[in-house]
């Protein structure tokens, strides 16, 4: 068999596995956010954090919930780092400086999962399951919650309630997360991947000599950092791991696990607005942009020409042989088009055109199908920008799902799309011209800071802001400069859109719903998925074409 067609026919049972998810795990998260009742233990863990799950929220509280949650996330991971060195089950690491621990903690806290370390080499069982996994599942419950709080805006009118955070941030996880990920740890467990508490072992080599490796919960950890879109690695080699993802099944099924709750999310948007087809709207826009991604990105690293590429059949440096061109062309793209960070090939490695394929894709501000919950949020405010272009192209004030997009809303709206690439491209500037900074491109130094040097920080950026969390590795970001920055970009690029987006939220949710008319954009059909696919790919080649063409761009057609 080809590698083409096996790429070909793995893309075909991945499509098909998502469709059979598509429909029940929607409807069930549109009856988990809808239903009035708690589980016994959900009212145990509200008695323990003192919350009234039954009180509706509007916007500010459920921003200081959210914020509150979070920064008390920042704070003990943080602490839990510092002290890692008194902690049992450590494996004999040492606690980790001050700069790097921020940087990790923001990191997770903000569901980049960004790592500037090598895990198997800095973090003990400890801080890994009870620091890293918990928020695993919290960071990626918040953005959910965040998701749902704005599709509730547009369907409540003249309230201004948008739930309760801490209802959504509980049902999320013990409701949604927890349940799939006990069952996706069974199967990698099954396959192979490992799970112990083990400490340090020396194992020899094939060729000679020996190395040092540990075990961990590592299936139960890989598990949700890809249900979650969370991404970060127990091992430096993350997905490309054979602990983490053993063989080629289970790199579909991580895939999938990817790809499935974001793709799902536009389901239960349809149910609680009640209107399906909005939702199957939203799916195909989302769908249309991660085929065609996915397509491009094959045939850029199967077909890049060059006699060595042609002699190996495509492009397989920093790629497992166990998976292929295709297996990860596949997980790359479901990868940088989520929030999930998580690599199973060395990224610095892929063609030219193929590493701006990955950052076009956070670029876009990963939302086809984006992270659980911020790539629906992320879809609903580029519906809105749409929205608002068709309204000035046929002189109607703009509306969509039934309420009107004002003056408030589009300012929302626009500070949403602007925030990020403020970051990256502030903070990729403010590298290129720090002697020091430019110092931390380590496969470029002798040529000096070329144009895969730029890529490198530019994507590192890119991927902190965006809440990625994956990396081209060329560049040492385990820097004071870039452990602060990244740092300070993954707590600005999660949180700063949240406030907007929850203000977006109240903003609908107090308004009065208007009726249809003839001359109302009938927003679930395939034109208007049309005319969003257009709008995002636009917005995102105006704002960053000029940095592309200096990296990824000029490193191709040079």
């Amino acid at each position: 068999m080809s590698p083409a067609l096996a790429g070909v026919l793995q893309l075909t049972a991945l499509t098909a596995a998502l469709a059979l998810a598509y429909r029940p795990l929607g409807d069930y998260m549109a009856a988990v956010y809808a239903s009035p009742k708690h589980l016994r233990i959900e009212k145990v863990i509200y008695r323990c954090i003192g919350a009234n799950a039954d009180a509706e929220m509007r916007w500010p509280a459920y921003l200081r919930g959210v914020l509150a949650f979070s920064a008390a996330g920042v704070l003990l991971l943080y602490l839990l780092q510092r002290v890692q060195g008194g902690l049992p089950l450590s494996l004999g690491f040492a606690s980790i400086s001050p700069d790097q621990a921020f940087n990790t903690a923001a990191s997770f806290v903000t569901n980049t999962n960004w790592q500037s370390y090598s895990g198997e080499q800095a973090m003990g069982h400890v801080v890994q399951t009870a620091g890293l996994a918990v928020q695993n599942f919290v960071s990626a419950a918040t953005g959910m919650a965040v998701a749902v709080a704005l599709v509730r805006g547009f369907a409540r009118s003249r309230t201004g309630d948008l739930g309760n955070f801490w209802a959504d941030l509980v049902r999320g996880t013990i409701r949604v997360l927890v349940p799939i990920a006990v069952l996706g740890a069974l199967v990698l467990v099954v396959c192979g991947a490992v799970q112990n508490f083990s400490g340090i072992h020396e194992v020899g080599q094939f060729m000679g000599g020996a190395q040092q490796t540990n075990g961990g919960a590592v299936a139960s950890q890989e598990v949700i950092k890809e249900l979650g879109t969370n991404g970060g690695g127990y091992f430096n080699a993350n997905s490309a791991h054979p602990f983490e993802n053993p063989n080629a099944f289970t790199n579909l099924f991580e895939i999938f696990l990817i790809l499935v709750i974001p793709f799902a999310l536009t389901r239960t948007f349809g149910k609680l607005v009640g209107n399906v087809k909005q939702g199957y709207a939203i799916l195909a826009t989302m769908g249309v942009i991660w085929l065609g991604f996915t397509a491009l990105m094959m045939w850029t690293e199967s077909a890049h020409g060059g006699p060595a590429l042609q002699a190996a059949g495509a492009a397989m440096e920093g790629k497992e042989t166990r998976f292929g061109v295709g297996a990860s062309s596949i997980f790359s793209v479901a990868t940088t088009l989520t929030s999930t960070g998580a690599v199973d090939a060395f990224h610095s490695s892929f063609t030219a055109f193929g590493g701006g394929i990955q950052l076009l894709g956070m670029m876009l501000g990963e939302l086809a199908p984006g992270g659980v919950g911020s790539g629906l949020y992320g879809m609903l405010v580029m519906a809105i920008i749409a929205v608002f272009i068709a309204g000035l192209m046929v002189g109607r004030t703009p509306e969509y799902l039934g309420k009107k997009i004002g003056t408030r809303e589009i300012k929302l709206a626009a500070c949403y799309l602007l925030i990020t690439p403020t970051l990256v491209l502030g903070f990729a500037a403010a590298s290129m011209v720090l002697p020091d900074a430019l110092g931390s491109m380590l496969n470029t130094k002798a040529l000096g800071a070329g144009s895969h040097g730029f890529s490198e920080v530019l994507y590192a950026y890119t991927s902190g802001a965006n809440n990625n969390g994956s990396a081209f590795a060329g560049l040492n970001a385990n820097t004071p400069w870039y452990n602060t920055t990244i740092g300070l970009a993954m707590l600005l690029g999660r949180f700063l859109p949240m406030v907007f987006v929850l203000a977006l939220a109240g903003s609908l949710a107090e308004q009065q719903p208007v009726p249809q008319t003839a001359g109302t954009l009938r927003t679930e059909k395939p034109l208007f998925a049309g005319l969003l696919v257009g709008t995002i790919l636009i917005i995102t080649g105006l704002t960053y074409f000029p940095a592309l063409a200096l990296g990824p761009l000029a490193e191709g057609l040079s």
